[in-house]
């Protein structure tokens, strides 16, 4: 069982002060603290958990900056995506409660640093385990841990322009903010979101657009929770180590404002989900960029 494999609580990769290399380390939490963001220090590991062998050291480095918690362009590395998997954001979309996950995928090079683009702040889950036709009452047992994500969304190419697939509307490079770190099951207790489910059950699960929320919800909300979803993703098909399934968003997305809430070159996106911490972005429109997304905002 993973579980009974892990002598850390949580997971980063960050740089350290006057050395380029990126480091594999558990951050130290100040007393009181659940946020990886306020980790100013961390154990260094050598090796990686989600790949190889590896040891907890003893060995303390200052966190200079935190970097994305998989490497961006990893071969091993899927992201899958479930749409429409909160209740509340299908309501506020005015769409049915689906039978099935709607499934789609990211491909690695939308992964970034917390540093770029959009809004859709989701829980993703870690597999720590190599795993295939799981059941629902296996599934938790392969996974290695919760992070934050920011399914970054452009609704005209996702909608309209994609020949009735998600994945391009939401695939450009650096789409998928991922961060600050990964947080086992064990460390939430009974608010473990793989098993609180139902309504203001789990962790609370927020964005903030320049400073101000617009979207806050629970990962009770779920339509499909953690363990139904990796059994029926399973079936058929091998799920592997440091793979990713962004579980879905809350309501409160752009699109369904009246009017909606477009993001602006330069607006700042912080998505959270309490127990974990944030990612914060910025939203940084290049030439190509601007080309992508007129004449419609990205949201």
């Amino acid at each position: 069982m993973w579980a009974s494999k892990r002598p850390y609580k949580r997971l980063i990769r960050f740089l350290a002060p006057g050395r380029d290399k990126v480091f594999g380390g558990e951050p130290i939490l100040p007393e009181g603290s659940t946020s990886i963001n306020d980790a100013k220090i961390a154990r260094f590991i050598r090796g990686d958990p989600l790949r190889s062998t590896y040891e907890v050291t003893d060995q303390i480095f200052e966190i200079k900056s935190l970097q994305s918690i998989l490497p961006r362009v990893n071969s091993h590395n899927i992201i899958r995506c479930l749409g429409v998997n909160y209740r509340s954001h299908a309501l506020e979309a005015k769409l049915p409660i689906p039978e099935h996950p709607v499934l789609f995928y990211k491909p690695t090079t939308a992964v970034c640093d917390p540093p770029h683009i959009d809004y859709e702040c989701e829980l993703v889950v870690v597999i720590g385990d190599h795993c295939r036709d799981v059941s629902p009452e296996e599934a938790l047992d392969h996974v290695a841990g919760y992070t934050v994500g920011n399914d970054v969304s452009h609704r005209e190419w996702q909608l309209h322009r994609g020949g009735g697939q998600w994945g391009f509307g939401k695939g450009f490079d650096t789409w998928a903010p991922i961060g600050p770190g990964i947080v086992t099951p064990e460390e939430f207790g009974e608010n473990d979101p793989g098993r609180a489910l139902g309504p203001g059950k789990g962790l609370r699960i927020w964005t903030k657009l320049n400073g101000e929320t617009v979207q806050e919800g629970w990962t009770g909300d779920m339509i499909f929770g953690v363990a139904e979803t990796i059994s029926r993703l399973s079936q058929g098909t091998s799920l592997r180590r440091g793979n990713m399934i962004f579980m879905g968003t809350p309501s409160g997305v752009g699109m369904s404002r009246n009017p909606p809430l477009w993001m602006k070159d330069g607006d700042v996106v912080e998505v959270g989900v309490d127990g974990i911490g944030s990612c914060k972005n910025t939203g940084v429109f290049d030439n190509a960029m601007q080309k992508i997304v007129q004449p419609h905002s990205l949201y």
